[in-house]
């Protein structure tokens, strides 16, 4: 289990140690307070890609740690023992960011690298982000699912890595049957190349991130205007959409004592309110970590001048600067290994052959799974207002296999009784989509083997009923696992064991800070009934807070 985490200097943390208790923990805050610090700061302990904007303004450099029990985790255990990484009955993972955006990684205080970091942090922690039901839909993502659950990822990579290597060598296998032995000046050619590409370390990945950031940075300032002007018509301004969808609200809530008929659109009307308020939100969580930094700005343009005077000098893209180098490398070992046709045909045969061994195996076993899983996310839906709905999983068979296996998942829902399965994205709605998402998160969470389990915000969209009904499953998930959700609605807040608010404080000095803080019983209905009531708290909104607890606690 997580037991603590420290900060100090994370983008508006100044110094921040706070413990952690089994169970369930809700963390709480107002829109833009910096709910989401916690994951941001778990996601780089965890080996997510890190850069120079998590730094708190003046600071050198950002501190961010995580320590976790083991008790119940002899595999990671056995991981930390083979790379020497071993320390008790506890793991420590550490990571420091500076300002040019460089970072250092330790496991228990020992000089580890980002992947370690990432492969450590499977083990420990799976994250649910808010967004993870807008991935739902896509191919990629319902097949990786599956596989996470089937627990055959590792077959899957397996399947993927032997198609590679069979396409490959085919492709290799029909050059050199084409083509007659290059001359000596073609090799001195590609000697040089390699050499010249070689000497500028062109990796694609970088280079995406690296044009990224120049965006970024080249247009600070329009995006922060961009983001006011935006927010001003959004929440902000005097005259603003969601004001003047409340003022709608209001109207039509009174007619609808005349014509009940207006209740669907008054449904409508709110389910667009909550939509216009996640927006806000997340512009806000943008502006907050929107900086500038001009010798970064100025560094990222002379790299980026190097590779585009490169990428003209071979007449291709920047993105095929890597391909350049491993095709030049590749024609070399051609050129000094034509006659050899019968070995590289052996060697595609044999790839081809263990492609089609593992990947029947992943079929057979992703044939089980898919029913299993199928089961238990229709029975989860039953309890999020999706009664009689039904979830499936198909398997359709490929004519020829390719990298992903011998079939083309697809996920397939009925979300109501009496209607046919159809296609995950052609029938659901958004809000269906997001409690559908919950339940495929907690199926894979009873099977998947890490003890903690954090839901970011993945309750955008509901409310009432529905709302209770999410925030009673994530409490059962915390039977067994600690579960950390971070909500912004009070029906699930009210479900936590223990409760964490986030808060932002003005400096003397000027600037803000955040601080996360643990909440009494007493605090805790104030913090609730905020969430229920807004700014000003009633005697109804507290006496509506202390019962939700009461219910939460006897449920």
């Amino acid at each position: 289990m997580l037991l603590a985490i420290s900060l100090r200097d994370f983008v508006l943390v100044d110094k921040l140690e706070i413990d952690f208790e089994p169970g369930m923990t809700v963390l709480t805050g107002e829109t833009g307070a910096g709910k989401s610090l916690l994951v941001d700061a778990l996601s780089l302990v965890m080996g997510e890609r890190a850069d120079a904007g998590v730094v708190r303004d003046g600071a050198t450099r950002a501190e961010i740690s995580a320590e976790f029990h083991l008790a119940q985790l002899p595999a990671l255990r056995d991981w930390l023992i083979a790379g020497d990484l071993d320390e008790d009955n506890s793991c420590v993972l550490r990571r420091v960011i500076d300002t040019g955006g460089r970072s250092r990684c330790f496991i228990n205080g020992r000089s580890a690298t980002v992947q370690q970091l990432r492969e450590a942090g499977e083990f420990l922690v799976d994250l649910h982000g808010q967004h993870a039901h807008q991935s739902l839909i896509k191919a990629a993502f319902q097949r990786s699912v599956l596989d996470a659950y089937a627990g055959a990822e590792a077959l899957a990579h397996q399947v993927g890595t032997h198609y590679r290597n069979y396409q490959a060598f085919t492709t290799r296998l029909s050059e050199l049957q084409h083509h007659q032995a290059a001359a000596q000046s073609e090799r001195e050619r590609l000697l040089w190349q390699e050499e010249e590409l070689a000497a500028l370390q062109f990796d694609e990945e970088a280079w995406e991130t690296m044009q990224a950031q120049h965006m970024r940075l080249a247009h600070t300032m329009q995006l922060g205007e961009g983001v006011a002007l935006a927010l001003e018509n959004l929440s902000e301004g005097e005259t603003n959409a969601l004001s003047m969808l409340q003022a709608l609200r209001s109207n039509l809530t009174e007619l609808l004592a005349f014509d009940a008929h207006l209740a669907d659109t008054l449904s409508l009307i709110d389910s667009a309110s909550a939509e216009l308020d996640e927006a806000s939100h997340s512009l806000r969580h943008y502006a907050d970590k929107l900086d500038t930094d001009p010798s970064q700005l100025a560094d990222l343009e002379q790299n980026i001048a190097q590779t585009m005077s490169m990428a003209r000098k071979y007449r291709v893209r920047p993105e095929a600067l890597g391909t350049c180098l491993i095709e030049a490398r590749a024609r070399l070992g051609e050129l000094g290994n034509e006659s050899d046709l019968a070995e590289l045909e052996m060697q595609a045969n044999a790839e081809h052959a263990a492609w089609q061994h593992h990947a029947q195996q992943l079929s057979r076993i992703r044939t089980t799974a898919a029913e299993q899983l199928s089961g238990e996310v229709s029975q989860i839906m039953q309890h999020l207002a999706l009664a009689g709905g039904q979830f499936a999983i198909a398997l359709n068979p490929l004519s020829e296999g390719d990298a992903h296996g011998m079939e083309h998942i697809e996920f397939l829902v009925a979300p109501h009784e009496g209607a046919s399965l159809k296609p995950l994205a052609k029938v659901a709605s958004g809000g269906e989509l997001s409690r559908i998402s919950l339940a495929l998160q907690t199926a894979i969470s009873q099977v998947a083997a890490v003890p903690v389990l954090i839901f970011d915000e993945v309750d955008v969209g509901i409310g009432g009923s529905v709302a209770e009904a999410v925030g009673q499953l994530l409490r059962k998930l915390a039977d067994t696992r600690q579960v950390l959700c971070i909500t912004h609605l009070p029906q699930v807040a009210a479900q936590g064991m223990h409760h964490l608010q986030v808060s932002k404080l003005k400096q003397d000095q000027g600037g803000v800070i955040s601080r996360i803080s643990h909440l009494t019983d007493e605090a805790r209905v104030d913090e609730i009934a905020r969430m229920l009531g807004g700014a000003i708290i009633t005697d109804t909104t507290r006496t509506h807070a202390i019962e939700m607890l009461k219910q939460a606690a006897g449920h």
